[in-house]
């Protein structure tokens, strides 16, 4: 019983098929194991993940749906189930690294996710990131969501090649990416500047709170600025994936055209 209770501890499920394409693609030699519905063999979406399974030296064996039910507690696996090496979130030193590496001229983008604790939310945040170019998405420790197969799957394979960095003081790592030439920017519907109007120039980090009740004081009070997105009236707030998003693409819109 002991020993399977350290496996659990060092494997995670990933399922649905973009989740486990993008596990493939980047990290195969950490498959384990590997499951497909039966009925869904013909899939030419399963067969080609079968395909590179098979290349990898890892056979998919054919399951009842239950069991893949059973898996996925209840996720939409799309018929197609892996387990793996567990792969934990960076921590600060993965930014210590990154700074030494890179240096600070290049200009980079990061978005830091205070209190998001749903784990859909956060995949896809972490899609919308990873789709802008961002260089990572920075969450607290405490009070934010698990990065859990069902996060996995709303990133859509963005948690297989973008880092997500969970940091012990949100404030301290905000104020090492200013020391970095990074410009700390949160979001908040009271805010007065328009985010349109903010100019995007230097390496920029976009901060985005829960829904509930947006960015911890600590957190506000690192920002060099607070912006937001203009809306329509009567309507009080986007889904954070949603605004990080609209966010993101801003920073990299206004890049684009300099």
């Amino acid at each position: 019983m002991a020993i399977q209770k350290k496996r659990s501890r060092n494997r995670e499920i990933v399922y649905g098929i973009n989740a486990v394409m993008a596990a493939l693609q980047s990290e195969p030699q950490k498959i384990t194991a590997a499951w497909v519905v039966k009925g869904r063999e013909e899939d030419r979406r399963i067969a080609a993940i079968e395909e590179k399974l098979a290349d990898n030296g890892i056979r998919a064996q054919i399951a009842m749906r239950h069991f893949l039910d059973e898996k996925t507690e209840g996720g939409v696996h799309q018929g197609i189930v892996i387990e793996m090496v567990a792969t934990p979130p960076k921590d600060e030193h993965f930014l210590e690294d990154m700074f030494d590496t890179e240096g600070d001229e290049s200009s980079k983008l990061f978005l830091i996710l205070d209190g998001v604790t749903d784990p859909h939310n956060l995949g896809a945040c972490m899609r919308s990131a990873w789709a802008a170019g961002a260089k990572a998405v920075i969450v607290p420790k405490d009070k934010s969501a698990p990065f859990s197969p069902v996060a996995r799957k709303a990133a859509s394979g963005a948690a297989a090649v973008l880092p997500l960095v969970a940091v012990t003081n949100l404030s301290r790592t905000i104020e090492f990416l200013k020391e970095h030439n990074v410009e700390v920017v949160g979001m908040a519907g009271e805010a007065t500047d328009d985010i349109y109007a903010y100019g995007f120039q230097k390496s920029t980090a976009i901060v985005m709170g829960s829904e509930e009740s947006g960015m911890r004081r600590l957190t506000r009070e690192k920002c060099d600025a607070i912006t937001k997105i203009p809306m329509a009236e009567g309507v009080e707030s986007l889904n954070v994936s949603v605004a990080a998003g609209i966010a993101l693409f801003e920073v990299v819109r206004q890049r684009r055209l300099n």
